[in-house]
């Protein structure tokens, strides 16, 4: 039996509002797990695009609408 199996197990014999926050935490994890990935992927992002952003031909838009 796997871990998932192993939860599904257990959990299924809870009343309601224990199975719910079963679930809670569950959504909790999987959010926590995306936000890392797209963190990631955005700080690859970054390092690539720095030499695009940080240049003096477009430092005029550096400030652009900050008043």
């Amino acid at each position: 039996m796997n871990t998932a199996e192993i939860i599904y197990e257990r959990a299924k014999n809870l009343p309601e509002p224990l199975a719910r926050e079963v679930l809670d935490f569950v959504n909790f994890i999987t959010l926590k797990r995306e936000h890392a990935e797209t963190e990631s992927l955005m700080l690859a992002q970054q390092s690539s695009l720095a030499g695009i952003w940080d240049n003096a031909e477009d430092e005029v838009w550096d400030h652009a609408g900050n008043g």
